[in-house]
């Protein structure tokens, strides 16, 4: 696991804060930004895209990961999502699970309680594992 004392934070939370001011949010009102830290060195931002379907609109971390994708893929080493303010924000639980795909266990998440691992943000994960050792044999 990386140490958390080896990420820059401020760095992280600047990229979410400017990724915020992007959002689409004229339904809740709440724009949210996230960016992440890519193990090759790379920082990668999101913002929350609302829709009048309101189940449909697509959270800052979703904005991310296809950041993430588009831009060569790779793991997740570190991520922070933000309010219009910068306080930390709690990944839903759709995106904990993109977050656990896209970063694994390891991965580390500025949290509302600090920083802690994806294993305390989405304990019991399932994860391509549970379909490997699960899956039907046929």
């Amino acid at each position: 696991m990386t140490d958390p004392g080896t990420i820059d934070w401020a760095a992280l939370q600047a990229a979410a804060q400017s990724a915020m001011k992007h959002a689409y949010a004229p339904y809740s009102q709440f724009p949210v930004g996230a960016a992440a830290l890519v193990e090759d060195g790379r920082i990668v931002s999101g913002c929350n895209v609302e829709n009048a379907s309101y189940g449909l609109g697509l959270c800052a971390e979703c904005s991310l990961v296809s950041a993430l994708q588009m831009s060569g893929g790779g793991r997740l080493v570190a991520v922070v999502c933000v309010d219009r303010n910068g306080a930390a924000l709690m990944p839903c639980g759709r995106c904990r699970q993109l977050l656990w795909e896209h970063g694994g266990p390891d991965c580390l998440v500025q949290t509302v309680r600090g920083v802690l691992p994806m294993t305390d943000v989405l304990p019991d994960a399932f994860d391509a594992s549970d379909l490997e050792e699960r899956g039907d044999a046929g």
